[in-house]
């Protein structure tokens, strides 16, 4: 039976890497996509080279898109401190418009693999307020995708799949490890360093050890002590 191409957007976190399980799982051809943005440090590429190839993925490409020309963010802007508080509202480590751009980026390349699903790896639980992650946006994305693509106006939608947007931090950990996903592989840590070791203390090491503790299973993070 010939598999059905789908990208799916890889950023080498827990949840990207879970999606890119559940998608494979699901029968699909997995076409991975990252991005270097001018993030603080690249060990979330490397643990996504290294997923892409232990999840058995179809292929893995990186793009370079430095949305630290513009900074605003505490992830692209070394000028703002990231947090190790948690804040009210919408946090300084949300980059401005990163899943709109990097989602149009993986429609452009759907299109070009003849593919009709984009897996992301969004949550509107357990997570730090991001406007993009929300259901919301993913419908409005979804309904200009067929809008503006070649295959969308012949309709042929696309459809963007967003298989974690509906479950808590431990319910997403727990269908990694039925997936297969090795967490400990995996770089979340908004301030990891050069060996994607975590800092322990930042918004997104919080939610992810509370994720653990919540499924009753082990933290396989490397800390940096």
């Amino acid at each position: 039976m010939t598999m059905k191409n789908a990208v799916v957007l890889l950023s080498g976190g827990m949840d990207s890497a879970t999606v890119l399980a559940l998608a494979r799982a699901q029968g699909f051809d997995c076409h991975c996509l990252s991005f270097r943005y001018g993030q603080r440090h690249h060990a979330e590429l490397v643990a996504a080279a290294e997923l892409a190839q232990s999840l058995d993925a179809a292929d893995h490409r990186v793009v370079d898109l430095n949305l630290g020309l513009f900074g605003g963010s505490a992830l692209t802007d070394q000028a703002i401190q990231v947090p190790d508080a948690p804040s009210d509202g919408i946090p300084v480590t949300y980059v401005p418009a990163r899943n709109t751009v990097f989602l149009s980026i993986a429609l452009a390349w759907a299109e070009v693999l003849d593919a009709r699903d984009i897996f992301i790896g969004v949550n509107a639980v357990d997570y730090s307020g991001y406007p993009d992650c929300r259901p919301e946006f993913i419908q409005a994305f979804e309904t200009m995708a067929n809008l503006a693509t070649k295959a969308g106006v012949g309709g042929d939608h696309c459809h963007i799949r967003t298989p974690l947007i509906d479950l808590s931090k431990a319910e997403i950990i727990r269908q990694g490890v039925e997936a297969g996903v090795d967490f400990a592989r995996t770089v979340s840590c908004y301030s990891a360093d050069d060996q994607g070791r975590a800092c322990g203390l930042c918004d997104a090491c919080r939610l992810r050890a509370r994720g653990f503790a919540d499924a009753g299973l082990p933290d396989t993070t490397r800390y940096r002590s």
